[in-house]
């Protein structure tokens, strides 16, 4: 033990496992949201220069001591709806109190949605707000590991009963069944549809279009968010047990609330950091269905990416909707162009079905 090397501890049995392996320093230790109250005499044996401490309790004696020996100490900020320096990911029924049995604008989510309105130029907020985010980076890596990961992006404002969103239910089920971790923007539409498709990845296809069929009779969180997660709730009961997926949704966009279908919730306050990390977490690719501005944008920076990208790291982008995308958003004549003569011609498709799209993705 005492190499320096990182070390991410983030309950109090980890911390007594450094212990009693025999631990001589702190370096490289990150240490966060741990109560530490009770091990002074632990941490007063320690060396502590280079380790960082997040959000923990710590007796003063330890305090001193870590301080002085070159720790640094970022103190639990009071006063907040969220946990700055919580060590995982959210789960759907975390952020909603249960399953669809608070009203929405009483859940953690919507209080902590209003709460970034009402700080937004709040300095000591807002730093809140950047280390809540870098934690949520650090949990989505320790999450998604080394997993072939695949996005699914679309239009939030699909509705449940709508054939585009059967299709891209289908496309995450596809995905999921074919041993890939569907990722997606973690809202709703194809965003909700498509986390749901790999939810149900354990069952049959047929069971897509039953669920699907269940949420039709809310189609949309308009005009009411508690009916629209309730009905969503309803269907991870009637089928229990279902798959992983990520979703990576955005207070930024608080008025979109996310999906209960993802099994582990990446939401962020700052939606550039939100994009970047949704579209760099693809390594095996990304899928674009039908969508408007948002879609369009993830569209071409997905492309900057590649364009600029030697053959070994490019990553395929398929378009699904060949008059979607040609006529009504005319994304794939720019994106056509961009990619001739460059490694990503490779690596730029447009297909019209979910077959095509899936086959692409999985060879």
């Amino acid at each position: 033990m005492g190499t320096g090397a990182s070390v991410d501890v983030e309950t109090l049995e980890e911390f007594d496992a450094l212990v009693a392996a025999g631990a001589s320093q702190m370096r490289g230790w990150r240490i966060q949201d741990v109560d530490l109250r009770e091990r002074t005499a632990q941490l007063t044996a320690l060396r502590p220069g280079g380790a960082v401490l997040l959000g923990c309790d710590v007796s003063a004696v330890a305090e001193e001591h870590l301080r002085t020996g070159g720790a640094l100490l970022f103190p639990d900020l009071p006063r907040l709806p969220f946990d700055p320096y919580r060590p995982g990911l959210y789960t759907p029924q975390e952020l909603y109190a249960g399953p669809g049995a608070t009203p929405y604008d009483e859940t953690p989510d919507a209080l902590i949605y209003a709460w970034s309105r009402q700080h937004a130029t709040d300095a000591e907020h807002r730093m809140a707000a950047a280390l809540h985010d870098y934690a949520i980076d650090e949990a989505l890596d320790e999450e998604l590991g080394d997993a072939g990961a695949v996005g699914i992006m679309g239009g939030h404002d699909i509705d449940r009963d709508a054939h585009d969103f059967g299709q891209a239910a289908l496309t995450g089920h596809r995905l999921a069944r074919a041993g890939l971790r569907v990722v997606t923007g973690g809202g709703p539409g194809a965003m909700e549809a498509a986390n749901l498709g790999a939810y149900l990845c354990p069952y049959d296809e047929g069971v897509v279009d039953d669920a699907v069929e269940m949420l039709a009779a809310q189609p949309s969180f308009h005009p009411s968010v508690t009916a629209w997660v309730t009905a969503a709730f309803a269907v991870r009961q009637a089928w229990p047990d279902g798959g992983t997926s990520i979703g990576i949704p955005t207070w930024f966009y608080g008025h979109e609330p996310p999906n209960a279908f993802a099994s582990s919730i990446a939401k962020y306050f700052q939606n550039s950091l939100r994009e970047d990390t949704l579209l760099r977490r693809c390594n095996a690719g990304i899928v674009f269905l039908p969508g408007a501005a948002g879609t369009v944008q993830e569209v071409f920076q997905d492309a900057c990416e590649n364009y600029y990208a030697d053959e070994a790291t490019l990553t395929p982008m398929v378009l699904v909707g060949a008059d979607y995308w040609t006529r009504e958003v005319p994304a794939w004549p720019l994106l056509s162009r961009l990619a001739a003569s460059r490694p990503m011609a490779r690596a730029v498709h447009l297909v019209d079905t979910v077959d095509d799209a899936v086959a692409l993705v999985t060879s």
